[in-house]
């Protein structure tokens, strides 16, 4: 009969080990990520421009940044998603949570996958430009199919809006998520003994 020696029992079953890249310190983090951004989604948010009170602003799309900067798109991924899903039971519903996942997810993923194999300043640069173009282009499709839905008004209304509204709000909360990201990431991740 074969014996498992003590040293691999102790391994597979460690808490600090790191399963698939996912170590307890990297899980509690992650946590710690999608609580800042949860709070911030259902404490921090508010219109920004005037008339179109449904588009609001909150940070947690910096939180998503940074966490898929610090630890990769998979966690990237985790912090754009589960962070909204309390959306659920406020009055964005199902279209408030569809919207702000798809815009969060939209600018990450680029950006994360990017910085993943650059990691520079230019990198992090490069990766939240084309992070926005995707999350533009994402965001203001997303408003045309979901925003008839949730606020009842006609697709042609809402496509009306592309110019004056949409496109002003979306340039403006991914810039304000990018130039932010970009000042606090470092402080961040030395923080985080990254």
């Amino acid at each position: 009969m074969a014996q498992i020696s003590s040293t691999s029992r102790h391994d597979t079953h460690s808490t600090t080990a790191a399963a698939n890249g996912w170590s307890t310190k990297r899980i509690a983090v992650t946590a710690l990520f999608c609580a800042a951004a949860a709070i911030s989604t259902l404490i921090l948010e508010f219109p920004i421009l005037p008339g179109v009170p449904w588009l609001k602003y909150d940070p947690s799309g910096i939180v998503a940044l940074i966490a898929g900067f610090v630890f990769g798109p998979a966690t990237g991924a985790v912090v754009s998603v589960i962070p909204y899903l309390v959306h659920f039971a406020t009055s964005s519903g199902v279209y408030g949570v569809i919207m702000a996942i798809l815009a969060t997810f939209s600018l990450v993923m680029p950006a994360s996958l990017i910085y993943r194999r650059d990691t520079t300043f230019k990198g992090a640069v490069i990766g939240m430009a084309v992070g926005a173009v995707v999350c533009l282009a994402a965001c203001i499709l997303g408003n045309l199919i979901v925003t008839p839905f949730y606020t009842g008004m006609p697709a042609d209304q809402v496509a009306a809006l592309i110019v004056p509204a949409l496109l002003p709000f979306n340039l403006l909360k991914i810039g304000i998520n990018c130039v932010v990201t970009a000042l606090v990431y470092k402080p961040v991740t030395k923080a985080l003994g990254n």
